[in-house]
């Protein structure tokens, strides 16, 4: 039970840091941490659009959004970093 406990306040904590749009958020993965600087994209970027559709809100960062959507191909596009050890950290 108190496995349980800790774990969704861990879900809550990180929903919360993604809704906010903190500086960093870090994303848990099988092939290792993702972090993902926000205000790194924000101030590279200069668009919300280009990640967010209409007012900005929070992303669910599923491995589909991440690998085909919008991450990776963005990345390609951007020139940003696209191999998987780039991004995902153990």
């Amino acid at each position: 039970m108190k496995k349980m406990i800790v774990m969704l306040m861990v879900l809550v904590f990180v929903g919360v840091g993604a809704a906010i749009a903190g500086d960093v958020v870090t994303y848990e993965a099988s092939q290792g941490k993702v972090t993902f600087d926000h205000k790194g994209h924000q101030d590279k970027l200069k668009d919300c659009a280009k990640c967010h559709q209409g007012k900005p809100a929070k992303i669910d960062v599923t491995k589909d959004v991440a690998h085909k959507d919008l991450c990776k191909k963005c990345h390609q596009e951007m020139g940003g970093p696209t191999k998987c050890g780039d991004c995902h950290k153990k």
